[in-house]
């Protein structure tokens, strides 16, 4: 055995030892690690050891890997084949031209697509996850990659487990584990060991890579990375994959589509040519030169760099796209839901004032609203920020003794702490939550009253103040003498003491905004858990005056069918829970929209998976930019209206290049082939087929960088196979009947011999194809669409080298000849009425179908 397959032996069996049954000191002594962590040498040996912690092999633009991948299209493997077989029946010139073609094409792909690998890179390296790990007894922000065996890791809520972990130490910590277990309720996790029979879900003090943390802290021990954790073996036992997009089908499904065309032509001309007794391999060649020809064989490279250079153009607009295919979605996206703060709201919570429970300023509220926030230790929040910054007290009498941090279902925070006197349990939250936990107030006067006799106005004052679009938390608290520590179980029979007051104002541009995504026909939803009155306020400043609201009580009363039916006339959804949000983006979808979810907390995960597209923001917390597919640089609408534009460029400029080579490339093919019924020689020769192809190819590299007209990006599009179908069906006949005229003036006024056609035909096919870009290109008359300066010159440069070709040594050695010089004023003047039928065609075709 040698000593690599050992070492994967020896991990296995440790990773796979039931270390959640052995004390925490004895594994740490396994792992060579202490709860000091590592230094930053021992880390640099183990992951040279180990290997980088992610569960799949990273895509990389390796020149081998990638120049070889412009090779391995079936039809290309073929036509090496065949050329080879060429050579061998010495048919060197034929070979090594077409061999030459081939590669020249392979190159050209690879060198595009090498530099939209490297850009893409760099982008999404901006918006890595990182984990906060103990090296050289210092807390460091690594990437997540980067994390090995015997780190030590920090976590607070809203980390993603960066790999399988031994709990060492926590604080009232709870994990979802929804991404491994299905358990949809938050898990409490400690650190005590539990049975070596124990199954997953009852490990509590093992923490799994992919789940996250909800509440709490902890340190945790890492015991196994990559495809060495739970997550890993599942990964590799289901070849787990991103779920394909919309336009990943639309490519795969035009793929089918040109493969069923091809097929057919190929053997169709193959025995055609054979019946006709021509030689079999030039039949051959035949044949796959047009199985060539008809194949968009850039498309790939092509797809590449289109989506690569916008994501370059969004990034410039401070959106990231961390996964090409989304820019499809981006594009096509007609409902975007998001919660108001920091998106429609400056982001920014102002304390407006703390008060009592009669609505005037009180200092004690301010003072435990101070305390809670000062001593709270969870994740960074605007609210206690906006508490502690308001104005400084002196607090330093104070001491705190213990804390359960804010979650998601109890929805409040609660601080034991205590001064010389005494100590008392603050809870800060929801008000409807803080009053749940409570059965007596406490007034200006210090005066104690049962709650249910001062109910009534305080809910009147939340109401009050909420419609005035001010956030409204309740304080309270309770006495707790004789104790240290404290539980959940101690927020009971508290004392309600008051509100705190907050304020966020709508951004200046907020309105605006509104206004941008409806012109661009995206709906905007807002999702929040604010009050329905709060979100009502800001919906009506925002501009969505008539906003129906539906709030997370009535959506538990609502069946799915009834949501489905309802959701897409609802404008804000207030109130709602966490689980809630996954649920309306799903009615969305299933209602036909194509929806974006845009989150930064810990209880968008969910929502932000289903989305069609996933948005979040560089500053969110890690299980929410994990899940995303694009992360804007700020917080922003307006940022997010104009990604949305330049992603709608990006999918239009893609589709003129499906649009131009189908319908060119099939025009060819078809009139190749009925030429070849007639004719008694080859049309065109192998090599001198996938030269058009490649020269015709040639300007479309350009396409990325065409401008678009306004109209295709004021709405939402999506990839329509049928329409794509149609076009190509359409202007490949348009091209096929001006090829057919001009056999006519070859055969019937120049009568040509074979050197003479193929030399005729193969530049009108070019020049054709060539200029007829700048009409395909635009649903407008082409002269009043401005084409980009580099798809205008790489046009005009194709056509002009397809004119010298044959004058040169070059077309001699394609086997073209020199052409009389009444052939060019009948070329151009064919051009110039396949432009003007193509013309004609176009207007017929956008009005008589709706893409």
């Amino acid at each position: 055995m040698t000593g690599a397959k050992r070492r994967n032996g020896d991990e296995r069996r440790e990773a796979g030892a039931a270390f959640w049954s052995i004390p925490a000191s004895d594994v740490l002594r396994e792992r060579e690690s202490t709860r000091e962590g590592l230094t930053s040498a021992e880390a640099a040996e183990r992951l040279r050891r180990h290997g980088p912690n992610r569960l799949a092999p990273k895509k990389r633009s390796g020149l081998p890997v990638l120049l070889f991948g412009q090779f391995k299209s079936p039809l290309i493997v073929i036509l090496i084949a065949a050329a080879l077989l060429s050579l061998f029946l010495h048919e060197a010139t034929n070979a090594l031209i077409i061999l030459a073609i081939v590669l020249a094409s392979g190159v050209l792909g690879f060198w595009q697509e090498k530099g939209a690998a490297n850009a893409l890179r760099k982008l999404v390296d901006i918006v890595l996850i990182r984990a906060t790990v103990l090296r050289d007894v210092q807390p460091q922000d690594i990437p997540v990659e980067e994390v090995v065996p015997g780190d030590i890791v920090l976590l607070r809520a809203g980390d993603v487990i960066p790999a399988d972990c031994l709990l060492l130490d926590s604080k009232d910590l709870f994990l979802n584990e929804a991404t491994l277990t299905g358990e949809t309720y938050p898990v409490e996790k400690t650190p005590d060991p539990v049975a070596a029979s124990a199954a997953l879900k009852d490990r509590a003090n093992v923490l799994f890579m992919g789940t996250h943390v909800v509440s709490g802290s902890g340190a945790a021990l890492v015991v196994a990375t990559a495809l060495l954790t739970e997550f890993g073996r599942i990964s590799q036992r289901l070849k787990l994959r991103p779920p394909e997009t919309e336009f990943e089908r639309g490519v795969r499904r035009l793929g089918y589509l040109l493969m069923e065309i091809t097929l057919l032509l190929v053997v169709a001309i193959f025995a055609v040519n054979v019946y006709f007794q021509r030689p079999i391999l030039d039949s051959f060649l035949f044949s796959l030169a047009l199985a060539v020809g008809l194949t968009p064989q850039l498309l790939p490279a092509i797809i590449s760099i289109n989506l690569a250079h916008g994501a370059r153009r969004m990034a410039e607009s401070k959106v990231i796209i961390k996964r090409l295919a989304s820019i499809e979605n981006f594009g096509s996206m007609d409902v975007l839901c998001s919660d108001k703060t920091g998106t429609l709201t400056e982001g920014v919570a102002h304390l407006d004032g703390a008060l009592g429970i009669d609505g005037q300023p009180s200092e004690k509220v301010f003072l435990f609203a101070y305390l809670n926030a000062s001593f709270e230790t969870g994740f960074p929040n605007p609210i206690d920020e906006a508490i502690r910054s308001d104005r400084r007290l002196d607090i330093s009498s104070y001491r705190k003794l213990d804390e359960v941090p804010y979650d998601f279902v109890r929805k409040r925070l609660s601080i034991l702490v205590s001064d010389a006197s005494s100590s008392c349990v603050i809870t800060k939250g929801a008000l409807a939550n803080v009053l749940s936990v409570c059965s007596s107030a406490e007034g200006s006067d210090e005066a104690i009253a049962e709650l249910a006799t001062v109910r009534d106005a305080v809910e009147h004052q939340f109401e009050s103040l909420s419609n005035s679009g001010l956030r409204v938390l309740g304080i309270s608290y309770r006495a707790l003498h004789e104790k240290t520590t404290m539980t959940r179980e101690d927020e009971t029979d508290m004392t309600f003491l008051g509100f705190v007051v907050f304020r966020d104002a709508p951004k200046p541009d907020a309105t605006a905004t509104v206004r941008a995504l409806n012109s661009l026909g995206v709906s905007l939803k807002i999702v929040t858990g604010d009050n329905r009155l709060v979100a009502a306020s800001v919906a009506r400043e925002v501009g969505l005056a008539t906003a129906l609201i539906l709030t997370g009580s009535q959506l538990r009363e609502t069946s799915d069918e009834a949501l489905i039916h309802q959701v897409g006339r609802v404008d804000v959804f207030a109130e709602v829970e966490p689980n809630q949000k996954e649920r309306i983006i799903s009615a969305l979808r299933k209602a036909g929209h194509v929806v974006g979810y845009m989150g930064d907390g810990i209880n968008d995960a969910s929502a932000l998976h289903v989305a069609d597209v996933g948005i979040s923001v560089s500053s969110a917390v890690d299980v929410a930019k994990g899940a995303a597919d694009i992360v804007l640089l700020e917080k922003d609408l307006g940022v997010l209206a104009n990604g949305i534009e330049e992603g709608r460029r990006t999918f239009a400029n893609t589709l003129k290049y499906v649009f131009m080579a189908t319908s060119a490339n099939f025009g060819n093919m078809f009139s190749m082939a009925g030429a070849s019924l007639f004719l008694p020689f080859l049309p065109l020769l192998p090599r001198q087929i996938l030269l058009m192809n490649l020269l015709t190819d040639l300007p479309e590299m350009a396409i990325a960088t065409d401008c678009v007209d306004p109209e295709l990006v004021d709405r939402p599009r999506r990839w329509n196979l049928a329409f794509i179908r149609r076009f190509m069906l359409t202007f490949g006949l348009v091209s096929s009947v001006f090829d057919f005229l001009t056999f006519g003036v070859l055969l019937l006024l120049l009568h040509a011999g074979p050197e003479l056609f193929r030399s005729g035909w193969f530049l009108e096919s070019v020049v054709s194809a060539s200029l007829v870009v700048l009409v395909i290109r635009t649903r407008r008359p082409f002269l009043k669409s401005i084409p980009g300066r580099a798809l205008l010159a790489a046009t005009l440069a194709v056509a002009a080298i397809t004119f010298l070709v044959p004058l040169t040594p070059l077309g001699t050695l394609f086997g073209f000849g020199r052409l009389p010089a009444l052939f060019y004023p009948a070329i151009l003047g064919i051009v110039l009425l396949y432009i003007a039928a193509a013309e004609g065609a176009k207007r017929l075709f956008y009005r008589s179908v709706r893409s």
